[in-house]
């Protein structure tokens, strides 16, 4: 339920659409507390997609701990390690075929699924959860040269205080970086009670003690120091393209790399995302891509 609330992008009106919204706002108005438990499940539980690429023989499965469950985690290669963050509904296996091209680039690529994302544990996903999940992946290795995040792993990567995620570049695959706007523009579009939506919102932030109003990818990406490779499709429907030509017009350290015809899901395993990858690898901390 919760794809087609975050990835449906039509502003048509449709009958669907009003009975959903009228619905969640009975149920908000007469059962307030139900309905809270059920917007917690429908609003923050994403697909756990199913593995569409083969994996690489030499990949190694592992595991790490996190405060909200086991994080199943591969690697893959040997060298300077990247770690790779998928968005919202996706797994690590989108990566592999990327991975592999890493690996005989000569690194070490580690990817794993986030919270209630792939074969990782947990219940609900959100950006505290996707924070937390990448503070976990980070504390279980020395070094990092860099990482690499599609969707809303660039949120949630950009939103990471670890210092490890702090100094290193970043490789961002059809970012949101106005995540606030994307977040409340999806919920809006579905139709869903906004009030309640915002309450479950605000719930989730106490608990996490994760005031949304911090959220905010676009102004923290401008203040990084270290180099940023956008690599964007024109014609992305989930996430604009023009925001991220925006901030690498902003920013002296943001370079974006804009495609066609690859979509929000195929560029992953693109070759522009790979050409990036090799640009990125060889960048130092003060370079200009």
């Amino acid at each position: 339920m919760s794809d087609k609330i975050y990835f449906n992008t039509s502003a048509k009106f449709n009958l669907r659409r009003s009975l959903i919204n009228v619905g969640t706002r009975i149920h908000h108005r007469v059962a307030p507390n139900h309905a809270r438990q059920i917007a917690r499940q429908l609003l923050l539980t994403p697909v756990r997609s199913k593995p569409n690429n083969p994996q690489p023989p030499a990949m190694v499965k592992g595991i790490v701990k996190s405060a909200h469950g086991d994080l199943t985690t591969y690697t893959l290669g040997t060298g300077p390690l990247w770690v790779l963050n998928h968005g919202w509904s996706g797994t690590a296996n989108q990566f592999f075929p990327l991975m592999e091209f890493m690996a005989q680039s000569g690194f070490t690529a580690l990817a794993y699924d986030q919270p209630a994302h792939g074969s990782s544990g947990g219940a609900y996903g959100h950006i505290p959860a996707f924070v937390e999940g990448l503070d976990a992946i980070l504390d279980s290795v020395d070094e990092v040269a860099g990482i690499i995040a599609h969707s809303m792993g660039t949120a949630s990567t950009i939103e990471c205080k670890h210092i490890k995620a702090m100094n290193c570049p970043l490789l961002l695959i059809a970012p949101v970086l106005e995540y606030l706007d994307n977040l409340f523009s999806s919920v809006k579009r579905s139709g869903y009670s906004m009030k309640l939506f915002e309450e479950v919102v605000e719930e989730v932030s106490a608990q996490y003690h994760y005031p949304i109003a911090t959220i905010d990818p676009y102004a923290k990406l401008k203040a990084r120091s270290t180099p940023t490779l956008i690599v964007h499709d024109e014609d992305d429907r989930f996430t604009p393209f023009v925001v991220s030509k925006r901030i690498s017009e902003e920013s002296p350290k943001v370079t974006l790399v804009a495609t066609t015809g690859l979509g929000h899901g195929r560029i992953m395993k693109s070759d522009p995302v790979k050409e990036g990858f090799l640009s990125l690898s060889k960048c130092k901390s003060n370079c200009t891509l």
